[in-house]
């Protein structure tokens, strides 16, 4: 028994009502070399992310970051694997960390950012592809964010933010005071905001030459080359207050000190992600639905001449979220990641607006990229964490598998998707994960799991956390409520200054069917969420009382007390209105809280002390008003951490505090079926 527990459990004591016979299925399991997921499976699983194709299409390098439980961080480092996988090489090996690998244009050089070994602030350091230790190419007192090569190989473009000198905080004994005059002035991991801002600079390969080309208090971010190196168009807001709008336009300048800044696009919501076509004469990008600003908007593929005009609406029929546009070789279409209920496909866009998706199934695909006639992007899907993928003539092939031997050992859940009806007639779609080796006709204990957002999706990628839950037993729910994202934009806004009505309705909508379809135990409920996941957890357990437990990660239910605390009063103001002006409404939307004494669910909250997304009030809030009624409950804040918990023992820290929560309320089932020996 004692081996067993070392096996399924990271800290002892965490196995909490399981039935001896449970546990026997278990033993049964990791006999036939199926182990089931525990939290301590955050240590094992690596993360693939960046990649990058070199110029001729030879080889694709990536970030590889993976935990180190000694010193309690994820390591990142720069490999590469070559184009028929058979190869993967490892660049990087110091103890700081290295990221953002970009090959130069003329493919002589694979260049990265890092602050290692004596830097103290993140600078490029560049590899020789003959071979060679990487060298320090920039020596500047400021840290650099993001760096773009030009195409003919001779300058690089650099992103910095407006900060002291790595030189004047090392002489400094106390931080200066922070003086705040913005109106938006708070951002989680930023923190207060003063004015300082992301502006761009021109280094030159050659002579080590920097020089600014823009300034002022304004951001600037995704700066692009022209094809003939002459040029580059960047985003930026340049209206006379960036933090009351959410407006974005595309900017274009020659790329030399002091040249004219000439705006191209004029629309008052938010254009990003530009892309240049090969020939020189189109910029593809995303262009917002809604003039002003809404966390619903859903963007568009535009196309806009070169030298200016009005934009080209590329997908007009297809209401759906597009991004990452990215243009074919011949310059003839444009290449998108387009999300399509709980899916993420690589899809084309002819210049007329005719689509043809790319690839298909159940799966997402993420950081699109082209090289020659070939793609190379990120993809997952329910068994398999991300890995890279090359597509060849619309076939995707993996490249990596980083953590396929890990994933070979695991008693995986079932993943099937599903839709039910709301009780106003609304289809939503859900995925359910079924425990390994469970029959379809037996009744599961059922964790509803919420995603957060809203304006996200549960979609067919791997989930760690709901393999975990379903490894101890439970069935798990996740539900595209209205406000998710990959139904349309009026599906996303339909909760737009409605909170916990629609969303709650669609949650209670996929219970009850799975109830009524036999899936669910409806005596054995548990329901639970980060971000807006945690705040619908407020919300849905002040509805209905049949949630034996429940956890409510980073979230808040007393909303007006979250004005001017968290990082939205823009969308606060936009959507809702300010609250000396529209109390009711926000003491309408705060109702978890107001009709606390409605509650009787057990609650576990949790947050990152240093989270400015949603504060810790959000939650304290909550915690004191359950302790007063005397419901049962605990409070977790992880010591400086943001809305992400960063940090791999608070992640296992996190995850077997929910095993063990809602091991305190609810049971597994008293018969198991043992799963076939293959």
């Amino acid at each position: 028994m004692l081996k067993l527990s070392r096996i399924l459990v990271d800290r002892k004591n965490s196995i909490m009502k399981l039935t001896t016979l449970f546990a026997f299925i278990l033993l049964a399991t990791i006999a036939f070399g199926q182990k089931p997921f525990v939290p301590s499976d955050v240590y094992k699983i690596k993360s693939v992310s960046d990649p990058q194709p070199s110029p001729e299409g030879k080889w694709v390098a990536y970030v590889l970051s993976t935990p180190d439980s000694a010193k309690d961080k994820h390591d990142t480092d720069i490999w590469m694997v070559s184009w028929d996988g058979k190869e993967n090489v490892k660049l990087t090996a110091s103890p700081e960390s290295e990221n953002h690998p970009r090959w130069s244009p003329d493919g002589k050089y694979l260049t990265f950012l890092s602050s290692r070994y004596e830097t103290k602030s993140s600078q490029i350091w560049r590899m020789d592809r003959r071979g060679g230790e990487a060298e320090k190419l920039t020596e500047l007192k400021y840290s650099i964010s993001d760096f773009v090569w030009s195409p003919d190989s001779k300058k690089i473009l650099l992103v910095i933010h407006d900060q002291e000198s790595s030189d004047e905080v090392e002489k400094k004994k106390s931080a200066k005071p922070i003086v705040i005059d913005r109106y938006h002035f708070k951002s989680d991991e930023e923190g207060y905001l003063e004015r300082k801002n992301d502006h761009l600079y021109l280094f030159d390969v050659e002579t080590k030459k920097l020089d600014t080309l823009t300034k002022g208090d304004y951001n600037e971010s995704e700066p692009v080359w022209s094809p003939d190196s002459k040029k580059i168009v960047f985003v930026s807001n340049r209206t006379a207050d960036p933090d009351r709008n959410s407006n974005s336009d595309l900017l274009m300048m020659e790329a030399k000190k002091g040249a004219a800044i000439i705006q191209l696009t004029k629309w008052t919501g938010a254009d990003s992600n530009p892309a240049w076509s090969p020939d020189g004469k189109w910029i593809a990008y995303l262009k917002s639905q809604m003039p002003a600003f809404s966390i619903y908007d859903q963007p568009q593929l535009a196309l806009i001449p070169a030298e200016g005009g009005e934009p080209k609406i590329l997908n007009p029929k297809l209401d759906r979220d597009v991004s990452q546009p990215r243009w074919s070789v011949d310059g003839q279409s444009v290449l998108t990641v387009v999300d399509n209920d709980r899916r993420s496909h690589v899809t084309s866009f002819d210049l007329n607006g005719n689509m043809k998706q790319i690839t298909s199934g159940d799966r997402v695909f993420s950081s699109l990229h082209r090289v020659g006639t070939n793609l190379v992007a990120l993809s997952s899907d329910p068994q398999s964490p991300n890995e890279i993928f090359v597509i060849e003539n619309g076939s995707p092939r993996k490249l990596t598998h980083v953590n396929e031997d890990f994933i070979k050992t695991k008693a995986l859940a079932s993943v099937e998707g599903f839709y039910s009806k709301s009780k106003d007639g609304t289809d939503v779609g859900s995925i359910l994960f079924r425990p390994y080796g469970k029959s379809k006709s037996e009744k599961l204990p059922l964790i509803l799991w919420i995603h957060g957002g809203p304006t996200a999706q549960d979609d067919f990628s791997f989930d760690l956390i709901s393999q975990i839950f379903a490894s101890r037993g439970y069935g798990v729910v996740s539900v595209n409520y209205r406000g998710s994202s990959g139904r349309g934009i009026e599906y996303s806004k339909a909760i737009n200054n409605d909170w916990g009505n629609k969303e709650v309705i669609d949650l209670l909508g996929a219970v009850d069917h799975l109830i009524k379809t036999g899936v669910a135990d409806p005596d054995q409920l548990a329901i639970g969420g980060w971000s807006y996941g945690g705040i619908l957890t407020d919300y849905v357990t002040a509805s209905d009382s049949r949630f034996k437990v429940a956890t409510s990660g980073a979230g808040s239910a007393l909303q007006i007390s979250m004005y001017g605390s968290d990082q939205y009063t823009l969308q606060y103001e936009t959507e809702i209105g300010v609250p000396w002006k529209n109390m009711d409404q926000w003491m309408k939307l705060s109702y978890p809280f107001l009709n606390v004494e409605k509650i009787k669910t057990p609650t576990l909250y949790m947050v990152g002390e240093k989270d400015f997304n949603v504060p810790a009030a959000g939650g304290e809030q909550m915690y004191q008003a359950l302790k007063s009624l005397g419901v049962p409950t605990e409070f977790v804040i992880y010591p400086n951490q943001h809305h992400g918990i960063a940090v791999p023992s608070y992640q296992k820290d996190r995850y077997t505090r929910y095993l063990d929560w809602f091991g305190k309320y609810l049971s597994l089932p008293k018969k198991e079926k043992l799963p076939e020996k293959k």
